[in-house]
């Protein structure tokens, strides 16, 4: 069974940081395009960030550039979302997705359950 799993999520005050991990089981994310999205009550999910599945190509939506890295470690199967600089506006459920085929898809064909981020003092 192919599946992701988020961990890292939390409460943190504005201008603070968090982790946010995605970890796969059942195959491996290096063979896969990865993309972090969220979602806040009341709006869209939308596209955070994107991650090709030779790690040679990453993307950002405006909103998230310089403040944001996502990365890989094949070792242990799991891509990352650095997020730094946070702003309350960042406060949502992230969710990670996984597609064969398509980069930075909007509508990936496997995905995790979710983590929640609330930023706010």
């Amino acid at each position: 069974q192919l599946q992701l799993v988020e961990s890292g999520g939390g409460l943190v005050q504005p201008g603070g940081s968090l982790r946010l991990s995605c970890a796969g089981s059942g195959f491996s994310l290096d063979s896969y395009h990865i993309g972090w999205f969220r979602q806040a009550p009341g709006k869209e999910r939308e596209g955070v960030s994107c991650l090709s599945k030779a790690g040679d190509k990453t993307s950002y939506r405006d909103s998230v550039k310089g403040r944001f890295t996502i990365s890989r470690d094949n070792a242990k199967n799991t891509v990352y979302l650095q997020m730094n600089s946070l702003v309350p506006e960042d406060t949502a459920v992230y969710v990670c997705a996984a597609d064969w085929d398509r980069y930075c898809s909007t509508n990936p064909r496997i995905w995790g359950q979710g983590t929640q981020v609330t930023v706010s003092s």
